[in-house]
């Protein structure tokens, strides 16, 4: 298990981490979210003791990283895919691992045929792709056949299947009764991969909850309802005590109803339904929804606060003046 209490980092006059208090359980696929510069990755540096803390503490399994005599067995961790030496060879990269973490021979080739780099394991790492760099990253977390996982953004370059199979892989790890703690930015992948869910934004935590409950709490459910008798519809449903929303494509929305009794209540006024269906924010709409106020960095859109659009660049006849002289000394030159 691992347990923050309080956590804090600062970097100058900049609050990185903000007495963050939460536990990652093991039995479950923990996912770890916040927009760019929340501080996830300064959190899970400190984790592995890569980071001091300014203050608070955190302990993996009621000890400090620097206080694990054996800390491949304790935690494995891929924070960067990168993070290997190009001349060596797949195989001798884990190699320089194990015995300088006294871990068998045998478990190179065990974790090498887990990641499905096998046939590549006497090539030099610096000629993989990002997506074999990441298996590779993930053998070395594996390597220790350790209780707790730590990964920060996995699926980064691999293809549909390993993206399918690094999932499967984290909840076959969390199925065994181990800790895994898992960072991403893909919405999609996180839920169907995580169970339990920590949000945090500008350093301070923001949710921890189910994956379910994340979802209920930060998104709006409402029905759905087609029909090619609208206007019929929308007086029914406010007969009842509802209040049905036209929406843009001509369907109509209703917050806190029973589909039943939509049902119910068409049936009974001879009413032709093309769709009646509860609808439910996706983890993204709900994050998004969630982290609006701790986006750090938003990008200009054209044509929105402040940014020109392309409309509103200067023509070639208003160009500065530094521009028009520029082109009349490139055309003298041209001349010339």
């Amino acid at each position: 298990m691992i347990e923050l209490q309080a956590l804090t980092k600062r970097y100058g006059g900049k609050t990185a981490v903000d007495h963050l208090t939460f536990s990652v359980r093991p039995g479950v696929v923990t996912g770890f979210l916040g927009p760019n510069g929340a501080g996830k990755s300064t959190t899970m540096r400190m984790i592995l003791g890569l980071d001091n803390p300014t203050s608070g503490d955190v302990t993996i399994d009621g000890k400090h990283y620097a206080q694990l005599s054996d800390p491949f067995t304790y935690i494995g961790a891929l924070l960067d895919a990168k993070a290997m030496h190009g001349g060596r060879s797949a195989y001798n990269h884990l190699l320089c691992l194990a015995q300088a973490n006294r871990i068998p021979r045998r478990r190179v080739d065990e974790v090498l045929e887990t990641v499905g780099l096998t046939a590549v394991a006497k090539q030099r790492s610096k000629g993989f792709s990002l997506g074999m760099g990441q298996r590779l990253g993930i053998a070395g977390a594996l390597l220790g056949d350790p209780k707790i996982l730590m990964f920060d953004e996995p699926v980064n370059g691999l293809d549909p299947e390993g993206i399918h199979w690094i999932r499967n892989l984290m909840k076959d790890l969390a199925a065994q009764g181990r800790t895994v703690f898992v960072s991403s930015h893909l919405m999609s992948e996180m839920a169907l991969t995580a169970e339990h869910l920590v949000v945090i934004g500008r350093g301070r935590l923001l949710a921890d909850t189910s994956m379910a409950d994340f979802i209920e709490q930060n998104s709006r459910s409402y029905i759905r309802v087609r029909t090619p008798q609208p206007e019929q519809m929308r007086d029914a449903l406010t007969v009842a005590g509802l209040t049905p929303v036209t929406v843009g494509d001509g369907s109509i929305e209703i917050q806190d109803a029973d589909p039943a009794k939509i049902g119910e209540l068409a049936a009974q006024n001879h009413l032709v339904l093309h769709e009646l269906s509860p609808q439910r924010a996706s983890l993204e709409e709900a994050f998004m929804r969630l982290t609006a106020e701790s986006v750090e960095y938003h990008a200009g859109v054209p044509g929105v606060s402040g940014v020109p659009a392309p409309s509103d660049q200067p023509a070639p006849e208003q160009q500065p003046a530094w521009g028009a002289n520029w082109q009349q000394q490139k055309q003298k030159k041209g001349q010339s």
